[in-house]
């Protein structure tokens, strides 16, 4: 296991700033970290302080470019001390005694908590113009490029790979998921991933501020047989006692089960029948030889997430285009208890208040650690369109999401987003969904979210849903409450679609993903470029509890 320490950079193109920022180091120190203009001289550096150097020079090079790049670009967001997206990812969950994950860091909702270098907003791409660059690209161009399956020809060079230590998930029509899965969402080819329904993340997962998605999840392979043999019984149980674990439930409808193909009462009738609700029960079933635990996955669970561009058919219609943009993957090597997860969040709080910067544990070709357990790889579009593993670098970026965040459920979002129960097996479907509320709040959760901000995104500047959805630079209550479903509400107009694509094939054929992956069309506006830390980042009052789980029951008419 490789440690790469992302507190010592050699950041060529911000020497100066570097020696000035970094206030917490010794003068000593800097002298071997940061070298000087005569020995870039004599080691013959192709880039000099000053120059605008290429993300892809920062990898070639080995050098770090963002040492705080788990720092993700949200944060940097101009507040004006009322507009708050921050309440999303940072909460606080004092009721909960059970609970693994005791982050609770709603309190960095009126506080920055940044080390010296990441004050600075190191994600430039956001104040890049990209209209000129657009204009470039036909429509023609963009959809022949959005339309073009990437993942096929990926997994079948990575499986010719010799030399390759990491995973490989291979799902057949992946680039085409009403190919590739059933209506309960499992794979057609018999690998094991199961698509499920949910509710996408406010609100860098609407697909109006850039990307489509989905998410498939996968048991290990004793949680889907009996006696050694398949058992979709067995598994489709083991899934569903999978959330109930995960959102902390006692009981929860399935899609028709038959209790006797697993020999085992699961409703707790006295009674082996067909059933339509399952209820908590100590241990998985079928071959699986594991405990339920509360709000937290069992050992071996795996989680595959497609990032995509926005699809435009014909008509207009908005759907999950074949390209991806990105491929994530995670799987949980290790299961925790309780103590230990308490332990890793008390690790990291000391290392902050150490105040050192993030270490990445790099595994090579299977990715990194998180060290919570999980095992997070990547893999991200080369400039010709073609998928590749992701550089330690950019990995690091995930770990933004995916460690220490007070919003997270074992580390994850989407699962326990999923649309409860039996109704939720399925490809992702916007058009099934409609705005339901966050558990314990009323108020649809998109239009709470769009009015704590000020906007239909973190930074205010996605002007479509300013005019569809806000009057006179309030969001319009009663509009977004009378909107159909998900799809009306977060989709963006053909012209907007085919503009973010545009905007982001920039990004890919720049490889510029360490300075932003954020398919801004034009410069932002509302985003700090250097944080004042001596300043609240929100007034007290604008200031919010917050659970990501949703109050399904509300889906109904």
């Amino acid at each position: 296991m490789e440690v790469i320490q992302m507190q010592y950079p050699l950041l060529i193109s911000t020497l100066a700033t570097l020696v000035l920022l970094a206030g917490c180091t010794d003068a000593p120190e800097q002298s071997k970290i940061l070298p000087t203009e005569d020995v870039l001289a004599s080691q013959g550096a192709p880039y000099q302080p000053g120059d605008d150097i290429p993300a892809m020079a920062y990898i070639e090079h080995d050098e770090v470019y963002n040492p705080e790049s788990v720092i993700p670009p949200q944060c940097y967001t101009k507040t004006e001390g009322v507009n708050n997206p921050c309440y999303a990812c940072h909460q606080s969950y004092h009721g909960e005694k059970k609970r693994p994950n005791v982050m609770n860091d709603g309190d960095l909702q009126g506080d920055y908590e940044f080390s010296d270098l990441g004050l600075t907003n190191h994600w430039k791409n956001l104040f890049i113009d990209r209209s000129d660059l657009i204009k470039t690209i036909s429509d023609q161009e963009i959809t022949n490029w959005i339309e073009q399956d990437n993942y096929s020809p990926f997994i079948e060079k990575m499986t010719q790979r010799s030399d390759w230590r990491g995973e490989i998930t291979p799902l057949e029509n992946l680039a085409f998921p009403e190919k590739a899965f059933d209506e309960l969402g499992f794979a057609r080819d018999g690998s094991g991933w199961v698509a499920f329904n949910y509710k996408p993340f406010p609100s860098t997962f609407w697909p109006t501020n850039g990307s489509t998605g989905d998410v498939m999840i996968r048991l290990p392979r004793n949680f889907q047989t009996l006696k050694g043999q398949y058992n979709k019984d067995v598994y489709l149980a083991n899934l569903s006692l999978t959330e109930l674990a995960l959102k902390g439930l006692n009981e929860i409808s399935v899609p028709a089960i038959s209790e006797q193909h697993i020999g085992q009462d699961l409703n707790n009738d006295g009674q082996l029948t067909e059933i339509v609700l399952i209820k908590k029960q100590a241990q998985y079933v079928g071959d699986a030889n594991a405990p339920l635990a509360h709000m937290l996955y069992p050992e071996g669970t795996e989680l595959l997430h497609t990032v995509r561009y926005l699809g435009v058919d014909k008509q207009g219609n908005i759907y999950n285009a074949p390209r991806l943009k990105e491929l994530r993957y995670m799987k949980k090597h290790n299961f925790k208890t309780n103590q230990e997860i308490a332990a890793s969040y008390y690790r990291e709080a000391k290392e902050k208040e150490f105040e050192k910067l993030p270490i990445t544990l790099y595994l090579g070709d299977k990715g990194i650690n998180n060290t919570f357990g999980w095992t997070i790889n990547g893999y991200i579009e080369d400039s010709q369109g073609e998928l590749r593993p992701q550089h330690v670098q950019e990995l690091a970026f995930c770990n933004g999401c995916h460690k220490t965040v007070g919003s997270t459920y074992d580390q994850t979002f989407s699962f326990a987003r999923k649309v409860e129960g039996a109704a939720g097996w399925g490809y992702i479907n916007l058009k099934t969904q409609k705005d339901v509320p966050n558990l314990g709040e009323e108020q649809g959760e998109f239009l709470t979210y769009m009015s704590r901000v000020g906007g239909g995104d973190e930074f205010r500047q996605n002007q479509e849903m300013l005019k569809k959805w806000f009057t006179g630079g309030k969001v319009d209550k009663e509009k977004v409450q009378k909107a159909v479903n998900l799809y009306e509400l977060i989709t963006p107009s053909k012209e907007r679609a085919l503009a973010l694509n545009k905007a982001y094939l920039t990004i890919v054929k720049e490889q510029s993903y360490l300075f932003g992956r954020d398919a801004t069309m034009v410069k932002a506006k509302n985003v700090l470029e250097q944080v004042d830390d001596s300043q609240a980042p929100l007034r007290d009052e604008r200031q919010f509890k917050w659970d990501m789980q949703l109050d399904w029951s509300k889906n109904e008419d």
